[in-house]
């Protein structure tokens, strides 16, 4: 059974995402503030297929709740609830190490979706190879990606990525080069049913650029190619 964090400080809101969840099959923890929400994690790290978290909570926010929990870690799926609209409060959330945002009010069957995939998606990011099948690595100039572990090597140095950031990543190791779309890109990582913007793709796009990139501001390796998407320059 996946389990769940939901953090959210409204006791009516947390109770319509838990019984949701739970209605879905999932198994929950609750908390009612940032706070909580890390003690709740740290009590339990690993076990969490899922962290749904509220922005705007007392104690801790929620974008340190997020930056706490992606420190410890990286294939954890986490969907950040907000009421704000604002093109930067997403933004914000993703680089804080956010894969997914659903704004408030919301639907039951948009939580459940992005909650569904989110989990695929994590669950895609722990998942081990059968004996049959040794790890794979990929290499591109200076860069390994280890795909058992997903583990990068950049020019002898090992990277922590998100399992977004490594499935973006082997994408364009596999990619030969070619200019990847937004498109392409969105519907491969996230999967055709995500109902998101394009946004997520760049924002993820500037967050391993300050991971792989020496100077992220005049990229490299990760080229924006302007009108059309991005490439992969080793």
């Amino acid at each position: 059974m996946s389990k769940v964090l939901v953090a959210e400080d409204e006791s009516a809101i947390r109770e319509f995402i838990v019984i949701n969840l739970q209605r879905n099959g999932y198994e929950t923890v609750q908390a009612a503030d940032g706070r909580e929400a890390i003690e709740a994690f740290e009590n339990a790290v690993g076990s969490f297929d899922v962290a749904l978290i509220d922005i705007m909570m007392p104690e801790v926010d929620g974008l340190e709740v997020c930056r706490r929990i992606r420190q410890q870690d990286e294939n954890i799926g986490i969907i950040i609830l907000t009421a704000k609209t604002q093109e930067i409060d997403k933004v914000t959330g993703f680089l804080a190490g956010a894969d997914d945002y659903v704004t408030k009010p919301f639907s039951t069957t948009e939580l459940m979706a992005r909650v569904d995939a989110v989990c695929r998606r994590a669950k895609m990011g722990t998942g081990k190879k059968s004996a049959d099948e040794p790890p794979q690595i990929l290499r591109s100039g200076n860069f390994e990606l280890e795909t058992g572990s997903r583990t990068l090597i950049a020019q002898g140095k090992p990277v922590e990525l998100t399992q977004i950031e490594y499935h973006i990543l082997k994408l364009f190791f596999e990619s030969g080069g070619k200019v990847l779309d937004r498109t392409d890109i969105l519907n491969s990582v996230w999967g055709s049913e995500y109902a998101g913007q394009e946004k997520i793709v760049d924002v993820n796009i500037r967050r391993m650029r300050m991971k792989i990139e020496k100077d992220p501001s005049v990229p490299r390796h990760l080229i924006t190619v302007w009108g059309v998407g991005y490439r992969w320059i080793p």
